[in-house]
């Protein structure tokens, strides 16, 4: 069976005990996390507060497109994270970053429908993400630590398919939930916390290996090694390592794309295609979460096979061939191809999370990990900042003159030349294999 391939037992005896810590662990944390997802919060915040006196539209597709750009903000607090967990013990860190983040979304019980709710919602969302960009920063020196370059791809997959199909199962709960009554977001969200609490308690079982080796290394590495809050310790690593200032430079462009989508999605459903909490919610965030457990055995298959560049030219297209799909549907008001294209979305983030979670450990040597991944979170949460806003800015002119549908032509664009980047790359570092350690 296909489940029996996640047992611990498949995995050689070293690292079964912290794999079935961290399998378990995963198989709470994301429920609580569908309090914070962009996809699912953006439908709750559209649908729960539109016409709420002292809240015009034009204010809450802007409290949108600030949902979306959570994630984003939250990123961009990665280098104060990675350096405040700089030489200390990490799975305690990481524990009670979780329990924060529980604690956001324990507190959306509270929220009052009124203007100051919908911003108090959009506040709970943000800080979330800032506590949970730390422990999508820190955790890859975990996974780095504990897992050999033979088996990391392979578990970090596993535990990406169980984080996205519970996420998916949180998602369909929330909305079939609001249907019912907007009134059970006061039960609903403490609930989502407590499965939080207890993922973050199993997870502090977790053993790093070679805890103490690996913060002295931290400690003693040089200063210009370390990360840092600095803004120019970023500038500093790009121009150490062209090679990954050209892969950021790519990303900026196809990431840039990618981000409008959601928040125009969640506000395309609304306003022209007027969906219930479960449609708009199934769309945004269940289809591509469920499908995204079939194609990430396949991306991972694709990516022990190769550097995280030649990965990305070819990855890169499956996000071209959703944006196209999103263009047409809209602009032909086809929900049906909504969901086609929401699955297209899903089979691109599904190898996006793996090359995320792992794409710059093929650049950063071990001691530097912490380092490299925090400049690819700031840079995402930079673009993440822009993205949303920009996004909604284009629609609404769009929108204007009558053709809604037309920022995916917008975002089919910056895939376009994301990809292209993609491939000049490839053929100027031949990049071929993964990384030897």
């Amino acid at each position: 069976m296909v489940v029996s391939t996640f047992h611990p037992r498949t995995l050689p005896p070293m690292l079964r005990r912290n794999y079935g810590r961290e399998l378990v662990a995963w198989a709470f944390l994301p429920i609580m996390l569908g309090g914070i997802q962009g996809g699912a919060m953006g439908v709750v915040l559209k649908k729960t507060f539109a016409g709420i006196p002292g809240l015009p539209e034009a204010g809450l597709d802007l409290a949108v497109a600030a949902i979306a750009a959570a994630t984003a903000i939250g990123n961009l607090t990665s280098g104060a994270w990675a350096t405040a967990a700089n030489g200390r013990r990490k799975v305690p860190f990481l524990s009670g970053l979780m329990l924060a983040t529980s604690g956001c979304v324990a507190c959306m019980a509270f929220i009052p429908r009124t203007a100051f709710g919908a911003w108090m919602l959009v506040g709970l969302v943000i800080l979330g993400w800032i506590f949970w960009s730390a422990v999508v920063t820190i955790r890859t020196s975990v996974w780095r630590a504990n897992y050999p370059d033979a088996n990391r791809t392979r578990i970090t997959g596993r535990l990406a398919t169980v984080q996205v199909l519970v996420m998916a199962a949180g998602g369909f709960i929330i909305g079939w939930s609001l249907d019912q009554s907007v009134e059970s977001i006061r039960f609903l969200f403490p609930i989502l916390a407590t499965f939080g609490v207890v993922g973050a308690i199993v997870y502090g079982g977790v053993r790093l290996r070679g805890q103490s080796r690996l913060a002295r290394a931290e400690r003693q590495g040089h200063r210009s090694e370390r990360p840092a809050v600095n803004p120019l310790s970023v500038l500093r690593v790009l121009g150490e390592d062209h090679r990954y200032a050209g892969y950021m430079a790519c990303m900026m462009l196809f990431g840039t794309g990618n981000l409008m989508i959601s928040p125009t999605l969640v506000i395309i459903l609304e306003d022209e295609f007027e969906t219930s909490y479960q449609t708009g919610i199934l769309i945004t965030t269940v289809v591509p979460l469920v499908v995204m457990p079939f194609a990430i055995p396949i991306w991972a298959r694709l990516l022990d096979r190769m550097h995280v560049i030649s990965f990305r030219a070819i990855h890169s297209w499956s996000f071209v061939l959703a944006s196209a799909v999103f263009l047409v549907a809209t602009e032909y008001h086809l929900l049906p191809l909504l969901f086609v294209a929401s699955a297209l979305l899903g089979i691109g983030f599904g190898g996006g999370m793996l090359a995320w979670n792992l794409g710059h450990q093929h650049f950063a040597p071990p001691h530097r990990d912490s380092q490299y991944m925090s400049v690819h979170v700031m840079l995402t949460g930079l673009r993440g900042l822009i993205a949303p806003f920009l996004g909604v800015a284009i629609f609404t002119a769009l929108a204007a003159r009558g053709h809604p549908g037309m920022i995916y032509a917008v975002t089919l664009g910056l895939n376009i030349a994301g990809a292209m980047g993609f491939l000049v790359l490839r053929a100027k570092y031949k990049t071929a294999a993964p990384p030897a350690g």
